[in-house]
């Protein structure tokens, strides 16, 4: 089977970095910064797109994208942590014979460091991201991008994520969905997306990955 995972809030805990990354770049603009709680719900969806929300143009959240990038590729990739039992989890999986793929909004060139440098590369057949330019950052697109070109079947595939936009991304291509309690969805919000089955721990994942 081929197994897709979302990496920001299913394989690691990014919030101290890109959160600090989103303050540095509305402070170097003078935008207000959202309650810490708000901006934990930016973790998973495309970057512009939050941006968008609260700054006064297209241009200037053009701007933010920047700011945040400059941060994040030098430090704020780094502020992160692979969530507890995450790697005894991929190596069961691979041990088993399925084909592993990370299927992030993050852009590619980011999310393959965060794979190399967490050491979880070895678990995994390829690292499938978005463009600097914004190209495939909407999870519907990048799935079905990661389906044509591994020459993946829908009817083979398992879309694993926190978020619902990981679960109607998934939904949209005709693949199956896991979504995992432990990031920062909710099961409501999962279960309103439409997945296929709730995981609340990496432990239980295989577990729940046959029931779908």
């Amino acid at each position: 089977m081929h197994l897709l995972f979302d990496l920001d809030g299913t394989l690691t805990n990014p919030e101290a970095g890109i959160t600090a990354c989103i303050r540095h770049a509305l402070n170097e603009l003078q935008v207000p910064v959202p309650a810490p709680a708000e901006l934990a719900q930016w973790i998973g969806p495309p970057l512009h797109d939050s941006f968008l929300t609260v700054c006064e143009t297209p241009t200037q959240a053009n701007r933010a994208v920047q700011l945040y990038r400059d941060r994040f590729a030098t430090v704020g990739l780094y502020e992160n942590q692979v969530y507890d039992g995450v790697p005894s989890m991929l190596l069961a999986l691979h041990q088993q014979s399925h084909t592993l793929w990370v299927c992030t909004s993050k852009p590619q060139i980011f999310a393959q460091k965060i794979v190399q440098h967490f050491q979880l590369a070895p678990y995994f057949a390829g690292v499938y991201g978005s463009e600097l330019n914004g190209d495939r950052a909407h999870k519907a697109a990048l799935i079905a991008h990661v389906l044509n070109h591994a020459s993946v079947r829908p009817e083979t595939a398992v879309m694993t994520g926190d978020r619902h936009y990981d679960i109607e991304g998934a939904r949209q291509n005709a693949v199956r969905a896991i979504g995992v309690t432990w990031g920062f969805g909710t099961a409501t919000e999962l279960k309103t997306a439409g997945a296929d089955a709730l995981c609340l721990s990496p432990a239980d994942f295989a577990t729940v990955l046959a029931t779908v």
